[in-house]
């Protein structure tokens, strides 16, 4: 367990952008050898205290301490001369390069002196070494970064991050793209590092995780400090609430809607036959009714998200049939596929949904223009109509219509993209990862609203890695396994254990 010995200290922090009060009086306190939660729904202030300390922002007011002397960084570069180095969830480093430049980028060993050339020999040496402190042995630092999974690149950051004097390692959503294997080789290192005196500033959505693996969490609510816990004094269910800030109920007391499969009377509004996309989907069968949620589960790499792209057109199949409404759909761009009434949320929101200059209108309002046609413009009356609809439907943080979308929380991002799809009205909506990296409470919301759309008689098919999340929300789990569909289950008193037993193979009926 961590000591009293205090590693870190920010107090009073106080940070504003134009029409937001992003952090108001914050504190955060780290010890040495310790990992601490920093906790809090999407727009608490969390990234923003983060991006304080490491100099990326300038602070209003407030003080920073590390290891008792004040501090005042202007840049990373700076704060990690001062030894605190930040891992950030999309990997910031450069895939075309090597592993061993990726790992002293700017801190190469040279011959000679200073201004000699690069000691290659001694730099894919020393990375190697670096490597080795984080678990990896078997890596080629001489190959290209990107020849390398999203899993190995992250631990190339720390591997970075914690190869320079670091005494503080922030680690700001290093999971949500890391199979169970994968984190557990991480939690492996961060105790490592733990045992060795580092102190670890853990952000992260996933609460099990939090338990898993942390000594103390802070607790973030609306920029303001709401409290400092040991793991031990905050229960999962209290943590919620202090997040929260008011009374919340179980996840679990949210279940998906009873749906009767045997109705005749309900049209059928998906129908794959034999549908398939060579390389990534073999031959499937599929039928969904209106105003049903269907969920696909399985493990990363099984075909989730190729499934969901083949049927929405984004992937165009190459063999089998699609019926949409009864009729052949043959989409060859998913413009076509709006225009008859899908939409699609996909599970990359930075590189695939959010144009970050543009506004929250803006960013809402792109599908529907596209599907009304580009030499048909909105009225501006009905544009901020719309958005000003779903900006309250969704309960969206965010200053005005007009704010850039980039200034808005990841979740409340999430939103933003959700409620561009909505515009459209579609009939079948595809949801991939809609609550990956969003807060409980955020993630409480969006699910709620699948549950409304389908029983106001919208089609919805939902992909999760979590399982539990699919069981309150789905009326039947289609299983995927090596880009095959093996299997459904019905959502009928399932448990996790018989989801998990299709997956692998136990209960999938093939």
């Amino acid at each position: 367990m961590a000591g009293n010995d205090v590693l870190l200290s920010m107090k009073n922090i106080n940070m504003t952008f134009p029409g937001v009060k992003a952090l108001s009086n914050a504190q955060f306190s780290l010890n040495r050898g310790e990992i601490h939660a920093l906790m809090g729904e999407n727009g608490a202030g969390k990234s923003t205290l983060i991006k304080v300390l490491n100099g990326i922002y300038k602070r209003d007011s407030g003080e920073i301490f590390l290891d008792g002397k004040q501090m005042d960084n202007h840049s990373p570069e700076e704060a990690q001369m001062n030894g605190i180095s930040t891992v950030f969830q999309e990997v910031n480093l450069c895939p075309n390069i090597s592993v061993a430049e990726n790992i002293f980028a700017g801190h190469e060993p040279k011959l000679w002196n200073a201004f000699g050339p690069i000691d290659w020999k001694k730099m894919n040496r020393d990375a190697m070494t670096a490597l080795e402190k984080v678990g990896l042995t078997n890596i080629d630092v001489s190959r290209a970064l990107g020849d390398y999974s999203v899993a190995i690149q992250q631990m190339v950051a720390i591997a970075r991050a914690v190869n320079f004097n670091c005494k503080v390692l922030i680690l700001d959503e290093p999971t949500s793209s890391l199979d169970d294997k994968e984190v557990e080789e991480l939690f492996t290192v961060m105790r490592k590092l733990k045992a060795e005196g580092t102190g670890i500033i853990f952000v992260t959505h996933f609460l099990e995780q939090v338990y898993a693996v942390c000594d103390t969490i802070t607790v973030l609510r609306n920029g303001e400090f709401e409290g400092q816990y040991t793991i031990s004094e905050l229960p999962r269910l209290q943590l919620v609430q202090t997040m929260l800030g008011h009374e919340v109920k179980e996840l679990d007391s949210l279940h998906s809607n009873e749906y009767d499969e045997s109705r005749d009377d309900l049209p059928e509004v998906i129908k794959a036959v034999a549908l398939t996309h060579t390389g990534t989907i073999k031959p499937f069968e599929l039928s969904i009714k209106k105003g049903q949620v269907v969920g696909l589960t399985g493990l990363l790499g099984s075909g989730r998200s190729e499934l969901a792209r083949s049927l929405y057109g984004a992937d165009r199949p190459d063999g089998g049939e699609l019926h949409f409404n009864g009729e052949v759909l043959k989409a060859k761009a998913p413009i076509d596929s709006i225009r008859r009434g899908m939409a699609y949320l996909p599970e990359d929101r930075k590189a695939e949904s959010i144009i970050e200059d543009l506004s929250v209108r803006e960013n809402m309002m792109i599908a529907l223009q596209a599907k009304t046609g580009l030499f048909k413009l909105l009225p501006m009356a009905k544009q901020l109509e719309l958005t000003e609809k779903y900006i309250k439907a969704l309960s969206i943080k965010t200053p005005s219509t007009e704010t850039p979308v980039k200034a808005l929380s990841g979740g409340n991002q999430q939103k933003v993209i959700l409620g561009r799809w909505l515009v459209t009205n579609p009939e079948f909506l595809i949801l991939d990862e809609p609550t990956r990296g969003i807060d409980v409470g955020t993630k409480t919301e969006i699910q709620k609203l699948v549950l409304q759309l389908a029983g106001d008689g919208m089609t919805v098919m939902f992909i999760s890695s979590e399982i539990e999340e699919m069981l309150r929300t789905v009326n039947k789990l289609c299983v995927l396994r090596d880009g095959k569909k093996v299997g459904e289950l019905a959502n009928s008193g399932i448990t996790q254990d018989d989801v998990m037993a299709a997956i692998a193979g136990g209960n999938a009926n093939e």
